[in-house]
């Protein structure tokens, strides 16, 4: 069963961040997952809400600022390449890429470093889609909230077994049937690891976890 950071290791660091990336290898994560949005001025970083909180309580959107404005309110704020730039060598990634963000910018930082071991998904087909077109080779990850009915019929146009379901929405029944049609089922987020092995038994693929120190 593969252990896989979420958002870095968001329960032990701040998320989405070099920090947060660090921490995650540093209790010796399978994988890392992160979340990425574009900047006005087209930067893909890494940040999972549309709007950036700052310490005053302002709420900036990202696609309304630049990288530099942003960055100048959150200073660990970090660009998708120097990510990649970073980790990509180290450990496999999972780049997670929020709904209605552009593609384009994405997928060209990706190209660059798509001979490492990286996975990309979202929770919006239509995303999912985009970014198959853009690089056919990069893995795809069917993220889906509740439905595995809706998550199999998603990534049959994609050609990928690769499934990330919410854990709240899983059982071992289901489990074990989906491991029989050959695909690759991983739960998020799943903070407990006996109820993990457990699933594991039955064909569990990984766990999406804030904290990887209790795996």
């Amino acid at each position: 069963m593969k252990i896989i950071g979420h958002r870095g290791a968001r329960g032990l660091a701040p998320e989405n961040t070099i920090a947060g990336l660090q921490k995650a290898l540093k209790h010796k994560v399978d994988e890392i997952e992160f979340d990425v949005r574009v900047t006005k001025d087209g930067i893909p970083v890494l940040h999972h809400g549309q709007k950036l909180r700052d310490t005053s309580g302002n709420h900036l959107d990202l696609a309304d600022h630049s990288f530099e404005e942003l960055k100048n309110h959150k200073p660990d704020l970090i660009t998708l390449e120097a990510a990649l730039e970073t980790f990509a060598t180290k450990v496999p990634l999972c780049i997670e890429v929020k709904r209605g963000e552009p593609t384009q910018p994405i997928a060209k930082i990706i190209r660059k470093y798509q001979h490492n071991r990286i996975f990309v998904g979202s929770k919006n087909q239509k995303t999912l889609r985009e970014l198959h077109k853009l690089l056919p080779d990069v893995p795809k990850i069917v993220i889906e909230p509740w439905s595995g009915v809706k998550a199999t019929y998603r990534a049959r146009p994609l050609s990928t077994k690769l499934i990330s379901m919410n854990q709240r929405f899983l059982w071992f029944g289901f489990i074990s049937a989906m491991r029989r049609r050959g695909y690759e089922l991983y739960a998020y987020t799943m903070n407990n690891p006996k109820k993990a092995r457990r699933w594991a038994k039955y064909g569990l693929a990984g766990v999406v976890t804030d904290f990887p120190d209790r795996f």
